[in-house]
């Protein structure tokens, strides 16, 4: 039996962006007519929130003009297809594969609703086989980009000679809520970017890349408010707990140790940390974690940097970077993501 690798990872971005500072002026004049304070208290949000650039699928200024929530849905279904599409055309030009040899297809996105999922309008836009299996994660939030290679994993185990492409699509920018002054749409949009990400898998003989050597997921007891969208005439609006960095540090103990020994490793033995930024008080948060272990997330911090928490893509595209280089032969890497339930997903992977 062939252990299923990952061959490949892309990324694709849509094409408005904007610095954090450049942000800051529309802010500000969404944010008239509120208290003083409140306002230099958001502004604080932005300006500390560890993100320098953004991407989204609508010009800022409408990000900030009052549509919808059928306006701004028909702006995500129609810009997702286009950035879903070209994201997976991206992977298969990369590794050199057809689209109808993919037997597998699986599309991620919380971020607006549409049926049927993007994965069938991939079928008919690449010409994907009519055989081909589809499984859309639609409610997992940022998590869901280690779900799909959860998902993934278990697939190819139980097939060999298989191939399948995993593509995350998110738009948080089209769930913002222009009359919600709660703190937690205040770091939302602080935090938040849109982007596309697409990871290729296979149990093929010979295939390329680090092998997926195990991966589990770790539920919460009674934690479901933790984090979210409460589905309201307005939109996706944002639940987001403030308690979420102390509630991670608290069982990153049991989420870490128990794991790795499960598949015969320990945090020492790891060489790589690929973890999903969620936003700088969780990256602080693990980061210190991780440095009390001798290890740093240095990645993520620069992927927060560069694109803002794009939710489930995100740490994929922490893990393109470390695609991209040269890592020794058994070297292992671990991909650790928090996300709605509350939960956290892990995969070990060895190179």
């Amino acid at each position: 039996m062939n252990p299923p690798k990952i061959v490949n990872v892309s990324k694709a971005l849509p094409p408005y962006f904007r610095e954090t500072k450049d942000i800051i002026p529309l802010v500000e004049l969404w944010l008239q007519g509120q208290e003083e304070r409140f306002k230099r208290k958001v502004v604080k949000i932005f300006e500390g929130a560890a993100v320098d650039r953004r991407y989204a699928i609508m010009a800022p200024e409408e990000v900030f003009t009052a549509t919808s929530f059928q306006e701004k849905n028909n702006i995500y279904v129609r810009e997702v297809r286009k950035l879903g599409r070209t994201v997976l055309e991206n992977a298969l030009s990369a590794a050199q594969w057809e689209a109808d040899s993919l037997d597998y297809i699986i599309t991620v996105s919380c971020t607006g609703i549409m049926i049927p999922s993007l994965d069938a309008y991939l079928i008919n836009d690449l010409g994907l086989r009519q055989d081909v299996v589809r499984l859309p994660v639609t409610e997992m939030g940022c998590a869901a980009g280690i779900s799909g290679l959860i998902y993934a994993h278990n697939f190819l185990k139980a097939n060999p000679n298989k191939r399948i492409a995993l593509v995350a699509v998110e738009s948080p920018t089209a769930t913002f809520q222009l009359n919600d002054f709660s703190m937690a749409n205040m770091v939302s949009a602080a935090i938040f970017g849109d982007g596309a990400a697409c990871v290729l898998l296979s149990s093929e003989a010979g295939a390329p890349g680090p092998r997926i050597k195990g991966e589990g997921m770790y539920h919460f007891k009674d934690a479901t408010q933790m984090m979210g969208f409460d589905l309201t005439n307005h939109g996706l609006k944002m639940i987001l707990d403030p308690s979420v960095p102390e509630t991670i540090a608290t069982h990153f103990p049991d989420i870490i140790h128990p794991f790795l020994k499960q598949f015969g490793t320990q945090i020492g033995a790891v060489d790589h940390l690929i973890f999903h930024p969620g936003g700088r008080k969780i990256v602080q948060t693990v980061e210190e974690l991780f440095g009390a272990m001798g290890k740093n997330i240095d990645d993520t911090r620069e992927v927060l940097r560069l694109y803002g928490n794009m939710s489930s893509a995100t740490v994929l595209y922490v893990l393109e970077r470390f695609m991209q280089r040269n890592i020794p032969q058994g070297d292992q890497g671990l991909l650790l993501s928090f996300g709605p339930g509350f939960s956290a997903q892990r995969v070990l992977l060895e190179w």
